[in-house]
This record gives structure tokens, C-alpha cells and sequence, in this order.
């Protein structure tokens, strides 16, 4: 089924994608396993955030070389892949800043 190896590869990178863009904002430990700041700044889930985008870049990245051909990464796409964590991070922000608590 040549057809079926791309597909997971998609699925594994946006399943990862959602829930490393949310867990900035679901946790208040410094990148999961740091000291606890109660309340963490909107810097740190920032910083964790873009940290959190590039391993996903990177896992696709992987997964890319592994099916095929890489290729060119040009200033699109990095625009583009943040816009989509940016998009994908908004119910991780929605619960913690703009629920009633």
C-alpha cells in the first residue's frame, strides 16, 4: 500500500503538532519538566512554544527524508508553520487566559 505511508507520516506530524502547541499553555512547569513558576509568564510559553514548533519542524523534516526527496525549505513555509502552531495553539490559549477560572 505505497499510498498509506505518506498518509501516517501527516497524521503523526499534526497529532504531534497539536499537542506539543497546547502543552505550553496546559502546564506550568519550564518546557515539562523544569522548576514550577505558578503563574508562568506569557514569555515563557512564548519561548516554549516556538521551541516546541521547531521540533515539529524537525520531526516532519525526518519523516520527509525518510520518505523521499527533501525539500527546499524557503521563508514561505517557516511563515506558513507558524501560522498553523500559531493556529493550532489557540484552545491551549483559550483555556488558560480567556475561560473564567
Amino acid at each position: 500500500m505505497p499510498g498509506l505511508v505518506p498518509m501516517w507520516s501527516v497524521v503523526t506530524v499534526l497529532l504531534v503538532t497539536v499537542l506539543l502547541a497546547n502543552l505550553p499553555f496546559l502546564n506550568d512547569r519550564i518546557f515539562l519538566v523544569g522548576p514550577l513558576r505558578s503563574p508562568k509568564s506569557i514569555g515563557w510559553r512564548l519561548i516554549e512554544l516556538l521551541t516546541f514548533a521547531g521540533l515539529t519542524a524537525v520531526l516532519g523534516r525526518v519523516l520527509e527524508g525518510y520518505l523521499g526527496q527533501v525539500s527546499p525549505l524557503r521563508w514561505e513555509f517557516v511563515a506558513v508553520w507558524l501560522c498553523v502552531v500559531a493556529t493550532l495553539a489557540f484552545p491551549g490559549f483559550v483555556w488558560r487566559y480567556l475561560r473564567r477560572h
